[in-house]
């Protein structure tokens, strides 16, 4: 009930179409319990014989049943199709809700969630709500009018028999509370075990590369039908309950029917019943037993809304542990003035990833981070756009502390470009201009030209219209990179993050990228993260990180002078190249 409160809450905004569907269904039931009365009179008047004069009633009888007929017509559409658009609109209010909850939900969140069962959530277990309040809600409205409204109609042709008719009703009351209880969990699983397909086949479309590469295309082939499988398997425990349960609601209620003709024969031969009420009574003894047969496709879709419905409001109820304080301000007019004063972090308790971090970078300076893989560096950049919380300490930009801010204006003073590179599936232009989707043609050109791939995209078929295809699967590595770098650079932040922005390119565009990185510098505060030495030489100050402390600091020159781990790595680093191996 309380799950139910909580979705009524979202479905109240289609308030209107619903009451309109509840007052078409309202309108079906008095029509199907109108019927039977007619087809009673007018069977009564043939078996007592039919006279000149019961023709014209029966003429009438006939038109007010055609009417009667029409307008159950008219009242089912009204009521399917309302319910219907509802229960949709409902549906794709909550796939947006839940979408926008995980788009602003913490990283941290997502490092034990496979991407394919969110998917299923966002997709498949709202598709569910249509089945609650496009069939489950109305039809249980209906079955209870109907129900009642035959009660009364039977109780008024014979309350005896009425009452004899009720006999079954507890015993289909408890199987079905019985039922309920059973079949929720199955449903639970089995869409437990339809996440986790939707994740195994999203994870495999993703490295279809690599699943070729290295032949094991059969192996995945047995897994994905491994967790298939398990889906199906679930399904078909909460079906083994449902098809126990729906013929004994069948055989509970043919008992019923049973008790009716055998008692209504008795009632016929002592006290004279007539063959008018008989029959009134057999086409309402249907119209009453049909709401409560219908108890068990209502349980059934019930439990299944429910079991997807506690998926969906498990991503809705999931803390928002990185918000804006209620009196947070917009970072306005940003220089670029970065401080770190004393900031730790662990992802999981005991396993500090920066262990009391302290530095600062000025306005307009170039900022570089080196180490070892695995000691911090992308993790303190990802800090500065509040990606994460820092556990103790302060990170202040122009003197602001970055927690009494907005994330939407701390973010909008910040471009990244990214160790994995992510291009959307959508032309060159679109991913370069998804950084300001106001930039002109000519803008986006501009910054493509600072990043040194404006020369590749015009040998591409299209130009800056060429499709690049799903994560730029149909770009270089170097290509995917540089049409980052153009994206952060047109974004015209006061900082820049770039995390191993030239992992993925050759010596040549390295440098050719480095030149648009000088570009900026003296205008734009730098944060650079990288393995390759050459890449940062030139930086105004270089921090060596190892097991999550700052150990040295300096310019290139101060920390060759130095002799420790920069020095080291610096040599390593320029034998490779002198001897042509990889750096």
């Amino acid at each position: 009930m309380k799950l139910l409160l909580k979705l009524s809450k979202e479905a109240v905004r289609y308030r209107g179409l619903y009451i309109l569907a509840i007052l078409s269904t309202l309108g079906l039931t008095i029509v199907n319990l109108a019927s039977p009365r007619v087809l009673s009179a007018m069977t009564g008047i043939v078996s007592q014989g039919v006279t000149e004069k019961d023709l014209q009633t029966i003429r009438n009888l006939t038109l007010i049943l055609c009417g009667l007929y029409a307008l159950r017509v008219l009242f089912r559409f009204m009521s399917n199709y309302l319910a219907h658009k509802a229960a949709w609109y409902l549906v794709g209010d909550m796939r947006t809700k839940v979408y926008d909850k995980l788009e602003r939900m913490h990283l941290g969140f997502f490092h034990d969630k496979q991407t394919g069962d969110l998917m299923s959530r966002v997709v498949n277990d709202t598709r569910d709500f249509e089945l609650l309040y496009a069939h489950m809600i109305p039809e249980t409205i209906t079955n209870l009018v109907t129900f009642t409204g035959v009660l009364v109609v039977l109780l008024t042709i014979n309350w005896r028999l009425a009452l004899i008719t009720c006999f079954p009703i507890p015993l289909i009351l408890i199987s079905g509370l019985i039922f309920a209880k059973k079949v929720r969990p199955f449903f639970r699983v089995s869409q437990s075990k339809m996440g986790e397909l939707n994740g195994k086949l999203q994870d495999n479309l993703s490295g279809v590369h690599e699943i070729q590469s290295f032949g094991r295309e059969d192996y995945e082939t047995g897994r994905v039908n491994e967790k298939n499988f398990d889906h199906v398997h679930a399904m078909l425990q909460a079906l083994k309950i449902s098809a126990v349960f729906h013929p004994s609601v069948e055989f509970i209620s043919s008992l019923g029917t049973i008790l009716v003709v055998g008692f209504g024969g008795y009632l016929a031969y002592r006290e004279g019943l007539s063959v008018e009420d008989i029959v009134s009574f057999l086409l309402y003894l249907s119209l009453f037993y049909a709401p409560v047969a219908g108890l068990a496709n209502l349980l059934e879709n019930m439990q299944q809304s429910m079991a997807g419905a506690e998926r969906v409001i498990a991503i809705l109820d999931a803390p928002q542990e990185i918000t804006d304080k209620p009196d947070a301000e917009d970072l306005k007019d940003v220089q670029g003035d970065i401080k770190f004063d004393h900031v730790s972090f662990a992802y999981e308790e005991d396993s500090p990833v920066l262990d009391d971090v302290s530095f600062h970078c000025e306005p307009g300076k170039m900022l570089a981070l080196v180490g070892p893989t695995g000691v911090g560096k992308t993790t303190l950049t990802q800090l500065i756009s509040r990606f994460y919380e820092p556990n103790s300490g302060q990170i202040l930009i122009d003197g602001k502390d970055i927690s009494d801010v907005t994330m939407e204006s701390l973010r909008k003073n910040i471009a990244p470009v990214l160790q994995d590179t992510f291009l959307f599936n959508g032309t060159v232009a679109e991913n370069i201009g998804y950084a300001r989707p106001d930039a002109t043609s000519e803008e986006i050109r501009d910054a493509a030209r600072a990043a040194n791939i404006d020369a590749d995209i015009m040998q591409m078929p299209d130009g800056y219209d060429t499709q690049v295809g799903e994560r730029g699967v149909r770009l270089s590595g170097g290509q995917k990179q540089r049409v980052a770098i153009a994206r952060a650079i047109l974004r015209r932040a006061p900082i820049i993050i770039l995390d191993e922005a030239t992992a993925s390119v050759d010596v040549e565009t390295e440098q050719q990228i480095q030149k648009a990185i000088a570009g900026l510098a003296g205008r734009r505060t730098i944060i650079a993260i990288a393995h390759r030495l050459s890449t940062i030489r030139n930086a105004d100050q270089i921090l060596v990180i190892e097991n999550g402390k700052i150990t040295e600091s300096g310019t290139h020159e101060e920390l060759v002078a130095l002799g420790g781990s920069y020095a080291r790595m610096n040599e390593i680093q320029s034998a490779a190249a002198t001897s042509g191996g990889i750096v």
